[in-house]
């Protein structure tokens, strides 16, 4: 897929306040300072579209981009770590859970997570609470340029080990690095392969 055009639409607080279009979206998410922002951007060919900081927690609305004039990224608000109050970080996740439960134009979710770590409970708990609530997504693994080849390849298989015990099939995954553009073309081609099976 290649993308033709990428602009902001609109920033939310709530799911009710979010685009009445029908057309698809494609939601990311992943804990605080994930690289979410700069994926978004590197897979969209523009260096501000979504706003990158080295401060934790930036994104705290319901962010639209639309593409190519058809589909929709959506910017979620990370969970884990935030520079926020307790009262903000409890709205973000209301906001978040009615977003998943509720948005029929939701197609699938990418889950972010970064590939230095070793599996988190964090983020192994909300991948079990999508599926739980039969809410369809993937993993991408970010920054993969920090480490090396069989480094990636170790913890790729640590993933999986742990991600084994609760499934028979594993989610589909992809390895991305924003610095180096690795993953966009998958990633790409994955969604439009989605789009051109429901429009």
């Amino acid at each position: 897929m290649q993308i033709k055009s990428a602009k902001f639409y609109i920033s939310s607080q709530k799911e009710k306040d979010c685009p009445k279009t029908i057309m698809p979206e494609y939601a990311f998410i992943g804990r605080s300072n994930v690289g979410k922002s700069s994926l978004i951007n590197m897979i969209t060919n523009q260096k501000k579209l979504a706003k990158t900081s080295s401060t934790p927690g930036k994104t705290q609305l319901i962010n639209h981009f639309l593409i190519n004039n058809s589909w929709y990224i959506v910017d979620l608000p990370g969970y884990g770590y935030a520079k926020t109050s307790k009262s903000n970080k409890k709205h973000f996740q209301k906001s978040i859970t009615e977003y998943f439960k509720k948005r029929r134009q939701l197609v699938s979710a990418f889950i972010l997570i970064d590939i230095r770590h070793s599996p988190l409970k964090i983020d192994l708990e909300f991948i079990l609470w999508l599926a739980t609530n039969k809410i369809p997504f993937s993993i991408i693994f970010t920054k993969t340029d920090k480490i090396s080849k069989i480094e990636i390849d170790n913890k790729l298989l640590n993933y999986k080990k742990e991600l084994e015990k609760d499934w028979e099939i594993l989610p589909d995954f992809f390895i991305s690095s924003s610095k180096k553009y690795t993953g966009k073309e998958d990633i790409l081609n994955y969604i439009d392969k989605i789009n051109q099976s429901i429009i």
